[in-house]
């Protein structure tokens, strides 16, 4: 099983310019999983509570056409929570960067391409149980969106009530889930919160990850001061993305008890990535994919 540890993060490294699906570097939900206290199935899967997505940004995509002249082009990745695997991000960038001298006859076949071999990537059986390696990944989504459609890209901060306009005080930068406080024994209410305040550090290298954070729920009304207090807590942790999302969606969802609950977190870019998790406790459409001004 791939580790954080062993990946190309942290580490000097030669870019490949011709294309090449091995530098994708996939590591199991797992782990994390585990220690939020997920229960697993008699298939060593994870019972979850939520439903979802990660959805990539990618700003750096170029490869050369059949004439060798190169084509710019922006890219949307959906990958589904429930597949076994994230992708390292450092190694999807190594991966997205061989394509820049590789020709192709078109951006759908560069797309057909992304898609096979990061479905393969993240649904691959960690576990190695035979009854799912056998199965025929499901695909991941990708949107190409090529030059000429660029100005269709819009900026959007989001939406919901601002916590950060709270005079707080703040002394602790590690997750405290047990700030978190409802009002349990008062009518249920539905709210959209959103804060511009988290951040978080790689797992690996400790490198700064800054997000900005949307909450909506249906249920016992959460105190904001104490749900902003619990979001800054995240300032010193170090975690991916998607796991911080999870351990957010998790806490507030076992210890504020709303019977809806949607977490979404669009974090800054880097190396022209940008990933965005998505979870929620029930169906309902995929958050708007507009970036905000600091992505």
């Amino acid at each position: 099983m791939n580790s954080p540890e062993q990946s190309a993060l942290g580490r000097p490294t030669l870019y490949a310019d011709r294309y090449d699906p091995g530098l994708l570097y996939p590591l199991t939900r797992q782990t994390k999983r585990d220690e939020l206290g997920l229960p697993r199935l008699p298939n060593g899967s994870t019972a979850l509570p939520f439903m979802g997505a990660d959805i990539w940004n990618v700003y750096e995509l170029s490869w050369l056409n059949a004439k060798g002249k190169p084509q710019v082009a922006l890219a949307r990745l959906v990958v589904p929570c429930e597949s076994p695997c994230i992708i390292e991000s450092k190694s999807m960038k190594l991966y997205l960067n061989s394509f820049s001298q590789t020709c192709f006859a078109s951006a759908q076949e560069v797309k057909q391409k992304i898609v096979q071999d990061i479905s393969r990537a993240v649904w691959q059986n960690p576990l190695h149980e035979p009854d799912r390696a056998a199965l025929t990944p499901p695909s991941v989504l990708l949107e190409v969106i090529e030059a000429k459609d660029f100005h269709t890209q819009k900026i959007q901060e989001l939406d919901g009530l601002d916590l950060d306009r709270l005079d707080i005080e703040c002394d602790l930068y590690q997750p405290a889930p047990h700030l978190l406080t409802a009002q349990l024994d008062q009518a249920p209410v539905s709210e959209v919160l959103s804060s511009k305040l988290l951040k978080s550090n790689c797992l690996v290298t400790g490198q700064p990850d800054w997000g900005s954070i949307r909450i909506a729920y249906t249920g016992p009304a959460i105190d904001q001061a104490a749900l902003l207090a619990y979001l800054i807590s995240f300032r010193e942790h170090h975690e991916f993305h998607e796991q911080c999302v999870e351990r957010v969606f998790m806490d507030i969802w076992s210890r504020c008890k709303p019977t809806k609950l949607n977490v979404y977190a669009r974090y800054t870019r880097r190396g022209g990535l940008d990933i965005n998790p998505f979870r929620t406790s029930h169906p309902q459409e995929m958050p708007t994919f507009n970036r905000t001004a600091r992505q």
